[in-house]
């Protein structure tokens, strides 16, 4: 997280971090292996894609792997990956939202998934990737920042409010949530291990008492998961064009497009992206993340399509609720700078993606980017105006990326409809987002948009596919 996101304004610490990280890639092509610390490494089997929502169709098969590269542990946790079985529907199991052929995230567009006993709940977030978590450190309210410069601050820990400080305590969630997995207890879960054909395999990895004490058990079993996730390298193969070009290997030369779009992602004066989806060393030894595992509050806007925001009074505020308790306000609307913030993602096979955000919002990279790019200069692309007169017809330049696109005469723009107004002020205020006037000029020019597009579709595996593929010749000149 910058500096201006954790005590203020934006000072030069931030700058001088992205035009590190810039010198830092620029030097990668001829310091080989410096940038990231794998170069290459297994990779997820190619699997068909759903033409349906992989939660409501069959679960994807398990990547194929040679038993003796993972451990005992492990192994269970790769059978309990795909097995349905281990959901209170006995329709969905963890593949089913976190499919290997899509890195390992949904296989589908829908803001946020299908689960519950009867696999007709929707969830209240949308569901992230679980490559590249090898190396998350526990949430802490002041966690050192892996670019080195700037101050401490919320970061670390697993999913989007960070409540979950391991892999193991992330697996727990699903398994649980009656909108996710649906299991009734713990211990439903540990009886369906037990009834499980790889039973013997829990057994031979946890000792033969294993399921003697049914709470060990399933801890056994987040372990399990964990150990998978952690051994089998499909979770973080370090495949991308982007990794043989950091690792200066045949087939990662940087186009002229993508080349620009690199600069554009590190320049805090037009992208900045660097600041949060930090590429350089970071923490445990890693390198190349992209993220620098920091929480933000940019106030995306509110998605009606989740069934739980139809009541008005809800609020999915991140760090601060409700789904983490601990840094809840004292009160309603009380002054709490948790609120509103959520997890910097990796920028890891973004291009693969088909929903955006904590909620889904979005549903293509370049809305995404535009977002950034215009949420202050033009808002009524995305957020809602009220009292306002709906236009007959748009001006022939009102663009037609944004969430909302019919074009109001008068009214108020909702901005920020998805955080209480108390809560505004954490909004974090550093470039693209510096809360410059309606109307000026945004940060990022269509050059830089197109050349950033074009960059982050170099950090997408070699086993995946890109949501919204190039036009030939898009990305060369």
């Amino acid at each position: 997280m910058s500096e201006e996101r954790r005590s203020g304004p934006k000072g030069p610490a931030v700058t001088r971090a992205g035009w590190i990280g810039l010198a830092v890639l620029a030097a990668a092509g001829a310091a080989g292996g410096a940038l990231v610390s794998c170069g290459g490494g297994g990779s997820a089997a190619a699997l068909p894609a759903a033409s349906a929502p992989a939660a409501a169709g069959s679960a994807p098969a398990a990547p194929a792997a040679a038993p003796s590269t993972l451990s005992l542990a492990a192994q269970v946790g790769q059978k309990m990956f795909f097995d349905k079985n281990l959901s209170g529907s006995g329709a969905m199991s963890c593949a089913s939202c976190h499919d290997p052929a899509h890195a390992y995230a949904p296989a589908n567009d829908l803001s946020v998934q299908l689960g519950g006993e009867h696999m007709d709940k929707a969830g209240l977030r949308a569901v992230p990737s679980l490559r590249y978590k090898d190396v998350t450190p526990p949430y802490a309210d002041l966690l050192d920042n892996p670019d080195g410069i700037s101050v401490p601050g919320p970061g670390g820990g697993f999913a989007w409010d960070g409540r979950a400080g391991t892999l193991a305590a992330q697996a727990r969630l699903p398994l649980l949530d009656p909108l996710e997995m649906a299991n009734a207890s713990s211990t439903d879960v540990v009886k369906k291990l037990q009834a499980a054909d790889y039973a013997p395999l829990v057994a031979k990895a946890f000792g033969a008492k294993v399921f003697d004490d049914s709470d060990a058990a399933f801890t056994s079993a987040l372990q399990a998961l964990q150990a998978y996730q952690l051994e089998d390298k499909s979770f973080h193969p370090y495949s991308s064009k982007f990794d043989l070009y950091a690792a200066n290997k045949i087939g990662g030369t940087l186009t002229p497009a993508e080349t620009r779009g690199l600069k554009v992602f590190t320049n805090p004066a037009t992208g900045n992206c660097a600041s949060c989806h930090y590429q350089g060393a970071g923490l445990n030894g890693s390198s190349a993340l992209f993220t620098d595992f920091s929480y933000e509050a940019i106030s995306v806007p509110r998605n009606a399509g989740i069934p739980a925001n139809g009541d008005l009074k809800y609020f999915d505020m991140g760090v601060c609720g409700p789904l983490r308790t601990d840094h809840a306000p004292a009160a309603p609307n009380a002054a709490n700078g948790f609120c509103g913030m959520f997890k910097a993602p990796t920028m890891r096979n973004v291009a693969t993606r088909q929903a955006f955000f904590h909620n889904g919002v979005m549903h293509s990279l370049e809305q995404v980017v535009r977002f950034y790019n215009t949420r202050d200069t033009q808002p009524e692309l995305w957020y809602p105006t009220v009292g306002g007169t709906p236009k007959a017809k748009n001006d022939p330049g009102f663009p037609a990326y944004g969430l909302v696109t019919t074009q109001y005469t008068g009214g108020k723009v909702q901005k920020y409809d998805d955080l209480p107004p108390a809560y505004a002020t954490n909004i974090d205020t550093q470039l693209p987002m510096d809360g410059r006037a309606a109307g000026s000029a945004p940060p990022m020019s269509e050059q830089d948009i197109a050349d950033l597009l074009c960059f982050l579709n170099t950090l997408s595996d070699a086993d995946t596919a890109p949501a919204t593929p190039a036009k030939p010749g898009a990305c060369v000149n």
